[in-house]
């Protein structure tokens, strides 16, 4: 067998995109067979192959980046529940506990053992963000994660191929959108199959007899590129403020800084608050994922990601802040927090590497508004409208439009999201002037109009942020323009709660433009005639936050 030492540089290159094009064509699969809008359109998933001590090898770069780091975590929890010797062949283990996943319990975990020649040799995993979980649907405003839905500890799903049909009956009969969810389930279930076959196929080819040696070659091949990057930064602890709008009175303050100390680097959150009666609190699983993955983005965008990219990096946060809460908090709407992390780190880096990061984007945290019901035929439904706000500046180009960061997750087809409820989305267009002035212009935010078409009233719940606190700019850019909710008779529903919608009524989103990057009075006149050409921004938008005199 050969040590990690014996591959050829192009050979391990080749390896790894194989490995890499493994894990999308099983992500692909679930794409293609999920029922729910929130997969097959929104992308809200991942797939991860990892090898049999549960360090990711691969990471697919079809659903949800933001995701890092999880899944490892979560199967070295699940086999402190179902140890090794219980794991065979066509096993599906589940599991949504927020603090061994993603955070919340919308999100599915499945993680399966995959066997080549009867031998263990490494272990799929996936995440799918389901339509429903039951409990207060997907919203903010609970007290604690008993109120948010079902809670599964780790469990198999499928035991030898064969249905948990216990388990699949438990599901149903606490979700509002059984069919869809199960078919979400399954498709992940598909996904896992494609991987193994895939990987069986990896392994015949290559003539490789398990992943042991290319696992510890291609992590140590993503470490060395990670660390070369940190070694390029001076050493030296940078520090950060940012502050959210929070719930009701109770603002969000995330204090951040960031270690350099040869090639390591640290992230702490000592400071920032403590954790929230309501659904606003992000389980460190979550918080390190956001914290990492803006870092590869900025230090290592290019190297493809495995365990070894994060082998260099620490997080910490204080238990029982609202970055590290002790169970039983609510942490529902955890997204609200954790994509601020982006931003505050982003304002440290700044300090040192201004031209490796950008402004604050209109999208961090994302403005979601969810929708359930029953329709006139009487079926039930519960839609999620991933909208997405500006993306920030940087230092060398505006920020992209209506583009998401640091998820991934987009509206998708509104067709599709139009034809799964009676909603109607009557508008879908860009704000001007709401992109941050600077050298570089934030992305700007838009403006969605959804009215209910049923003759029966729907149940709404937002989580919002990003209307007292706007996404700020960075080097002098300023602040791109806040988030606003409101209905056709003029009133404002609350920003973390859930309400209800009647029939007829129209609910309008305005999405945050993103922060500028530099000094507003440097921007190109060339650059601000072509924004008023293309309507991204007016004569008096101009001449208040550019001094311009066209």
């Amino acid at each position: 067998m050969k040590v990690h030492s014996d591959f050829d540089p192009i050979d391990l290159e080749i390896l790894w995109n194989r490995l890499v094009s493994v894990v999308n064509e099983a992500a692909v699969a679930l794409l293609r067979t999920a029922f729910s809008t929130v997969v097959r359109e929104s992308n809200d998933f991942t797939m991860v192959l990892m090898d049999t001590d549960g360090a990711s090898i691969a990471d697919t770069n079809v659903g949800t980046p933001s995701f890092v780091g999880i899944l490892p975590r979560t199967l070295s929890q699940c086999l402190v529940k179902i140890p090794i010797e219980q794991w065979q062949p066509g096993d599906c283990i589940v599991t949504n506990d927020p603090w061994m996943t993603t955070g919340h319990l919308l999100d599915l975990a499945m993680l399966a053992p995959i066997f080549h020649r009867g031998q263990l040799v490494g272990f799929s995993g996936s995440i799918a963000h389901l339509p429903d979980i039951g409990g207060a649907l997907f919203s903010a405003d609970c007290r604690e994660v008993f109120e948010e839905g079902i809670r599964i500890p780790p469990t198999k799903f499928l035991e030898g191929g064969r249905e948990n049909r216990v388990l699949a009956t438990l599901i149903r009969a606490n979700v509002r959108v059984p069919e869809q969810v199960l078919g979400d389930v399954f498709a992940q279930v598909t996904a896992h199959a494609v991987c193994a076959r895939k990987l069986g196929e990896f392994l015949e080819t290559s003539g490789l007899q398990d992943l042991t040696a290319v696992s510890a070659a291609l992590q140590d091949r993503a470490d060395k590129a990670m660390r070369s990057a940190i070694e390029a930064i001076p050493d030296g602890t940078y520090s950060s403020v940012l502050v959210a709008d929070g719930y009701d009175d109770e603002e969000t303050r995330i204090v951040c800084a960031v270690t350099i100390s040869g090639s390591k680097l640290h992230v702490d959150y000592a400071g920032s608050s403590k954790q929230i009666g309501r659904g606003l609190n992000s389980v460190m699983n979550f918080t390190y994922a956001l914290s990492v993955y803006p870092l590869k983005c900025a230090l290592d965008p290019t190297t493809p990601r495995n365990e070894g990219s994060y082998r260099s990096i620490t997080v910490t946060a204080p238990e029982g802040s609202i970055l590290n809460p002790i169970q039983p908090a609510a942490c529902n709407a955890r997204q609200l927090t954790a994509h601020l992390l982006a931003g505050a780190i982003y304002k440290c880096l700044a300090q040192i590497v201004p031209e490796k990061v950008i402004s604050e984007s209109g999208t961090a945290p994302t403005l979601r508004s969810v929708y359930s019901g029953t329709d006139r035929y009487g079926n039930r439904f519960s839609q999620v409208l991933f909208g997405s706000g500006g993306m920030g500046a940087s230092a060398s180009s505006d920020g992209h439009s209506c583009t998401p960061f640091p998820t991934n997750t987009g509206s998708g087809s509104i067709e599709a999201f139009e034809a799964a409820a009676p909603l109607i989305v009557w508008r879908k267009e860009l704000v001007p002037d709401s992109g941050g002035a600077g050298q570089f212009r934030g992305g700007l935010g838009q403006e969605i109009e959804v009215e209910v078409v049923s003759d029966r009233e729907v149940q709404l719940s937002l989580m919002a942020d990003r209307q007292k606190n706007p996404p700020e700019g960075l080097i002098g850019g300023k602040a791109g323009a806040p988030v606003a909710i409101y209905l056709s008779d003029g009133s404002k529903p609350h920003p973390k709660s859930r309400s209800l919608l009647s029939p007829g009524q129209k609910l309008i989103l305005r999405y945050a433009g993103a922060g500028g990057f530099g000094d507003p009075s440097k921007r190109r006149r060339e650059d601000m005639l072509r924004d008023l050409m293309d309507g991204y921004v007016t004569l008096a938008g101009l001449q208040r936050d550019y001094g311009a005199q066209l």
